[in-house]
């Protein structure tokens, strides 16, 4: 019975009837601001903003019962180009191999594991690229003539992975991590007889 109950709106004009939607689209917008992931600028003569779309998503407890309402503003990347919007895309992903040994070397060892999630992930990446976007649905007093100029990297663009690693990989080598030649995705630091791995 719970899951029938609420509904995922899939548009803006169903979304803003939904005043658990409307806070939880505020509460991204939020995000985004305190990341100074974008700035509204007058659009350039010749530059065309790419499009975004908001996506809302019920979390559901195990026993179906609401967590809580989510937003995720997501830029429409499938419309930059090769070589002007963005130059790289590869991002590194660790080996399941390589999972498998840590977690057998910790238990082997009786180490201690920790589990880190990095919230809104994709947006801490810093953009070199110029890229416009449309202004979301719902931001008020902007004019039509106006977009955002994205700072860091949002979700849906086709660097963002890139963009999040490079971000991972400057803070991990600045805390004296050394990249592993065997995983790329792996981080050691040694400090005497003990060591650390991310």
């Amino acid at each position: 019975m719970n899951l029938s109950s609420g509904v995922e709106p899939r548009s803006y004009q169903k979304a803003s009837l939904s005043p658990c939607s409307v806070e939880a689209m505020k509460d991204e917008i939020e995000a985004l601001k305190l990341n100074n992931t974008r700035e509204i600028v007058d659009t350039l003569a010749g530059v065309k903003p790419i499009g975004c779309k908001c996506f809302y998503k019920i979390k559901r407890k195990s026993n179906g019962s609401v967590e809580r309402y989510k937003a995720r503003l997501v830029a429409k990347g499938f419309s930059l180009v090769e070589g002007i919007d963005f130059f790289e895309t590869f991002s590194p992903v660790v080996k399941m191999a390589t999972i498998y040994f840590i977690l057998a070397l910790a238990f082997a060892n009786k180490c201690q594991l920790q589990q880190l999630d990095v919230s809104n992930a994709f947006l801490h990446g810093d953009l070199s690229e110029e890229v416009y976007m449309t202004i979301p649905q719902g931001l008020q007093d902007h004019g039509s003539s106006q977009s955002c100029k994205l700072k860091k990297s949002l979700y849906g663009l086709k660097q963002a992975s890139r963009k999040w690693y490079e971000k991972l990989f400057d803070l991990l080598i600045s805390f004296g991590y050394q990249q592993s030649h065997a995983d790329h995705s792996l981080f050691i630091k040694h400090n005497g007889d003990e060591f650390t791995t991310c």
